[in-house]
């Protein structure tokens, strides 16, 4: 048995911590808050008036913008957060710790929506009670726009940092 000291061993280059970055798509993160925001302004209009809520449209942008949330949420843990959660520091840990907290609460929150509003069997919403229906959905939509404008003036800025770029970058 041949002892070799590591200092004759070849040296394996160690890549730092906070070179080891995934790509963040900001551009696409943004699209989607875009999108989550178009439709949300527009659900608005059309939830506002008691006779389009029946309407088959209505119903079809609705469950596009459940289900643009739901994938936007999903991107957000998988990747920013995801990248704060592996950062050097407890701050972006917290950071990060927060927004999957806040996507779990919302997720809870279109579930809970969802069973008291949507009709399985019809595949419609079924509103009972209209001023409650309209008050729990602008609650709704709100939280979700506040989550989107925490993103971009907290979340996104904190993933940049960790990755030493600037705030200009997307």
């Amino acid at each position: 048995m041949t002892i070799v000291h590591s200092a004759a061993l070849p040296r394996k280059e160690v890549t730092p911590y906070w070179v080891i970055t995934m790509t963040i798509d900001f551009s696409r993160l943004h699209e989607q808050n875009h999108r989550i925001t178009e439709l949300s302004n527009i659900l608005s209009h059309l939830l506002g008036d008691r006779s389009f809520c029946d309407n088959t449209v209505t119903c079809e942008l609705f469950f596009r913008y459940v289900e643009c949330v739901s994938e936007h949420l999903q991107a957000t843990d998988d990747q920013p957060c995801k990248q704060l959660l592996e950062a050097n520091n407890q701050h972006s840990r917290n950071i990060a710790g927060l927004f999957k907290r806040g996507s779990r609460s919302i997720n809870r929150m279109f579930e809970a929506y969802l069973e008291k509003w949507y009709d399985v069997e019809t595949k419609r919403l079924d509103i009972r009670d209209y001023k409650r229906f309209e008050a729990e959905t602008r609650h709704l939509f709100q939280i979700v726009l506040e989550r989107i404008e925490d993103e971009t003036e907290q979340l996104y800025p904190s993933v940049r940092l960790v990755n030493g770029q600037s705030s200009n970058n997307a």
